[in-house]
């Protein structure tokens, strides 16, 4: 069957199509993506303004008729970190349904954590032991550990790209002062959960997902995206290192002119680097694997996992 899941994100709107039976491996079909940036569209009291709420109607009607038009039998549809904190939450929820007949699924940070370890899991294999997984989204840092397909221990962290740009590194560069006053908050808050996830022992496999990682492995050295997923990519704790200074010295134009870094994430690059280099410190991570698979393909394995085999 052809599946879609609509992904209202923190940065993107992402309609992601597949071909999925049960028991195989998704196939991606096709891939619509609107970079709304919800999380820059909120007022002053931490509500998605009018017109953001107009951009996220608009968007979704064009997602859903781009399902139709590639014969999309099921969409799933869900939301993230800006619907779910957003102050107005219910309120564009039903605005949406109404005015779009997209019943918006909001997911917790811990939801998202575990079908994000969901799809790791899958895409790495049983033999790949016990899994450390870190994604950094626009709105949050997941973070999941365990040995089976659900893990034994989720978490959901505030520091996601794009909110710390917005909220801590106003400038273009950032101000040294900021940067570092970012770092230190971002590796306080990463080190309250810390033992929570040690005490279950050290990880066979440490596996990162998201944009944010995948760019930063790129401008390490990694393979381009051009190569295929099949292609193994790392990020080395050293190599990120060297780059997070370089890249506080950078303008957002400059940023946006490394290999692998779009002109729309080039500005949250730098807090995502940040983060990146805070978790895999205080975890202990020499190196870790990129993982191609992430939330939108743990949330179609998850259906896939309740559709009858015959």
């Amino acid at each position: 069957m052809r599946l879609g899941v609509l992904d209202v994100g923190s940065n993107t709107v992402h309609l992601l199509v597949v071909d999925a039976h049960p028991g195989a491996r998704p196939l991606p079909a096709y891939s619509h993506k609107v970079e709304l940036r919800l999380a820059e569209l909120l007022d002053e009291d931490g509500a998605i303004s009018e017109a953001g709420v107009e951009r996220l109607v608009h968007t979704l009607r064009d997602a859903m008729q781009v399902a139709e038009d590639k014969g999309v039998e099921d969409v799933l549809p869900f939301a993230t970190s800006a619907v779910r904190e957003a102050r107005n939450s219910e309120e564009v929820l039903r605005r949406l349904a109404l005015e779009t007949g997209v019943e918006l699924r909001v997911l917790s940070g811990e939801d998202e954590a575990r079908l994000t370890f969901l799809a790791a899991r899958r895409w790495l294999g049983w033999s790949a032991g016990r899994l450390l997984v870190l994604d950094i989204g626009g709105g949050s840092l997941e973070i999941a550990y365990g040995l089976d397909e659900e893990p034994d221990v989720a978490a959901s962290l505030p520091l996601g790209a794009g909110r710390l740009t917005g909220s801590d590194l106003p400038g273009d560069p950032p101000d040294a002062d900021d940067v570092r006053a970012l770092r230190r908050r971002v590796r306080a808050e990463i080190a309250r959960v810390v033992s929570d996830f040690t005490r279950y022992g050290t990880p066979d496999h440490v596996v990162g997902t998201s944009k944010t990682f995948k760019q930063l492995a790129r401008i390490a050295g990694a393979a381009r995206s051009a190569e295929g997923l099949y292609v193994q990519r790392e990020l080395s704790r050293k190599k990120l290192e060297e780059w997070v200074p370089k890249l506080g010295g950078m303008s957002v134009l400059e940023r946006s002119e490394l290999p692998g870094v779009s002109e729309g994430r080039s500005r949250q690059l730098l807090a995502g680097a940040l983060v990146a280099e805070a978790a895999m410190d205080l975890f202990g991570v020499e190196t870790l694997d990129i993982c191609p698979w992430a939330l939108r393909e743990g949330v179609i394995l998850r259906r896939l996992d309740h559709l009858p085999t015959t």
